[in-house]
């Protein structure tokens, strides 16, 4: 049967009001040590009425922060910042699910402890420049991990996990995509491991096999959700075959029985060409609720709904500017234009005083 955006859905251990999703969106607007505040607990609270909120990116670990001011998930300071947020959010009716984040080789030493190098599956420099409180800065070639630090780096996401429960989240996201840690691993362009992380597919998917069964054992599969991006070349990645590489990954998450697969269906931050990629030959092998991102519309979401190319759609720039984008999408009334300039740092402008729909 044909849904639309408006229809409920359970996900996993939630019933959501809706199939409108926030996206994951780094706003850089955290306090001190990475621990939320009350400007962002009025944020996310503003966005409550969408059926599912997933904070943006959070890291796991002090090792595995990227970029300065983003709210982490290690230590009880951000998890008492996080719980303002979930009780803000759950006050007005909403569900929210917190994204876990490790970097890896996307940081510098300047956001490192001890100014240490960033680690990844090898040693390999993504182009391009970090982000760091000290303005731009070219990035470094990561120190490739020992295959004996591995299991640590899982356990910071069990740890993670447990936190963001403890913070009162509805559930989890791990972040597989978008070049980061455990997309470094997925794709050959980044992970030129000669052990059993690297080399063939099978291998490729241990670290990400791994961060789940330690997840889910942790928080139960009904409340974890898996990010994607089978595509998507920003951070300098890429794969000889993604579709044979993406296709094995959701046939080896099935068995967990996940709330969702979320993916992100193009590229971002970039202009290059993409390689062809079948997405609905992906979604078809996932046994379960498959949550669609990249650049949608009204109208474009309307018909993935109800063609049955989606479950459920997640929105970004669209609910920066307007934090009431259920109503104005189930209005169809028109919206605010995000203001670029504000996306990254800074306070309430461009932030909280967006304003709602007139009425």
């Amino acid at each position: 049967m044909a849904a639309d955006l408006f229809a409920p859905i359970r996900l996993g251990a939630c019933e959501l009001s809706n199939r409108i999703v926030m996206a994951p969106l780094t706003r850089n607007r955290a306090g001190e040590g990475g621990v939320p505040q009350a400007l962002n607990a009025r944020y996310y609270a503003q966005r409550a009425s969408a059926g599912l909120i997933i904070t943006e990116a959070s890291p796991i670990s002090p090792q595995g922060v990227g970029y300065p001011n983003t709210p982490g998930i290690y230590s009880q300071a951000q998890v008492a910042g996080w719980r303002q947020v979930c009780d803000a959010v759950h006050e007005r009716g909403g569900h929210i699910f917190l994204q876990l984040w490790h970097v890896g080789r996307i940081s510098h030493p300047s956001l490192q402890p001890g100014g240490a190098l960033p680690v990844a599956p090898s040693a390999v420099r993504p182009d391009g420049d970090a982000f760091t409180n000290y303005g731009l800065q070219p990035f470094v070639t990561p120190r490739a991990l020992d295959a004996s630090e591995i299991p640590d780096i899982v356990a910071d996401y069990r740890k993670a996990a447990i936190n963001a429960m403890e913070a009162g989240c509805d559930g989890v996201e791990i972040h597989a995509a978008n070049g980061y840690l455990i997309d470094q691993f997925l794709r050959d362009g980044s992970n030129r491991r000669e052990d059993e992380y690297g080399g063939s597919i099978e291998n490729r998917c241990r670290f990400l096999l791994a961060v789940t069964r330690a997840v889910t054992d942790a928080v139960g599969a009904e409340r974890t959700g898996i990010r994607l991006s089978p595509v998507n070349p920003f951070n300098s990645m890429s794969d000889s075959d993604p579709q044979a590489l993406f296709n094995a990954v959701v046939e080896a998450i099935n068995p967990f029985g996940l709330a969702y697969l979320h993916v992100v269906e193009g590229g971002i931050h970039s202009d290059s060409p993409l390689p062809p990629f079948d997405l609905q030959a992906m979604r078809r092998l996932f046994k379960g609720p498959y949550m669609a991102n990249g650049g949608y519309t009204r109208e474009r979401a309307m018909r993935a709904l109800g063609s049955g190319a989606a479950d459920l759609v997640s929105f970004g720039e669209l609910f920066i500017a307007n934090p009431d984008l259920p109503e104005r999408l189930k209005a169809n009334t028109p919206l605010n234009e995000p203001d670029p300039a504000t996306f990254y740092g800074g306070g309430e402008k461009g932030y909280t005083d967006y304003p709602a729909m007139a009425g």
